[in-house]
């Protein structure tokens, strides 16, 4: 028996598309007729996304939307929508707007009466979070840390007063360069706590580890650590 999957595309909608995280088998089949059917894609970067639209056969017109060109770029972008295109927005892996560019244009279409409609997908804090063994059933995530040390150990700060009144599992996204000292402050501020660090997520040497924030701070003392991280906690 073969199913047959029809999703029906309208014209001038924002779509925000959902894609894989590392492994290109966990794009959805809304995703693949999305993309096909659009008249063009909105992406982050458009190298990273010439390989996930290759690896499926795919063709579009790119646009690139990020932190720099934004004001320049959206009012295009919705010129597009309104005169009759649809459009999809993707990041360079996982849910759109997750600590990714996005928002910014949504709002705007929001404002302009623009259609959008959001395809579920793959998320990076979710797989961490549902691999960690820690409590799910409430979750405070905090994306990336302020880029400033005093504004990184004030939110810190600010985490234990939240805890007091609603215990939570604490998420936070972090670069290889901020690992360690990130861990010294977590440690200094919050005390030696067990961290959950998740990193190759759905890929090939995927792995979550929990440990000490002491002996995090041992390991990258010793080696640099590389890719990117998901790191978990309670207090």
């Amino acid at each position: 028996m073969i199913l047959i999957i029809q999703f029906a595309i309208l014209s001038s909608m924002l779509y925000i598309v959902a894609t894989p995280i590392g492994n290109l088998e966990d794009i959805t089949l809304r995703a693949l007729k999305i993309l096909n059917q659009v008249d063009g894609v909105i992406c982050e970067d458009s190298r990273r996304t010439s390989i996930l639209l290759n690896h499926f056969h795919i063709n579009k017109h790119l646009f690139v939307l990020n932190d720099y060109n934004e004001a320049r770029n959206i009012p295009y972008l919705i010129d597009k929508l309104k005169k009759g295109e649809n459009l999809s927005l993707v990041s360079d892996a996982g849910t759109p707007l997750i600590s990714d560019p996005g928002y910014k244009l949504v709002r705007e279409a929001i404002r302009q009466n623009v259609p959008i409609d959001s395809l579920p997908g793959p998320s990076s804090l979710i797989t961490a979070l549902t691999l960690s063994g820690l409590p799910p059933d409430k979750f405070f995530f905090l994306g990336y840390l302020p880029e400033k040390p005093m504004a990184r150990v004030n939110t810190l700060k600010a985490l234990i007063e939240i805890d007091k009144k609603l215990k939570s599992t604490f998420i936070i996204f972090l670069p290889p360069h901020k690992l360690l000292k990130t861990f010294i402050e977590i440690k200094e501020t919050l005390g030696d706590i067990n961290l959950s660090l998740a990193k190759e997520l759905t890929k090939l040497h995927q792995k979550i580890e929990t440990k000490k924030a002491s002996l995090w701070i041992e390991d990258f003392t010793a080696t640099i650590p590389k890719g990117e991280f998901v790191c978990l906690f309670r207090i």
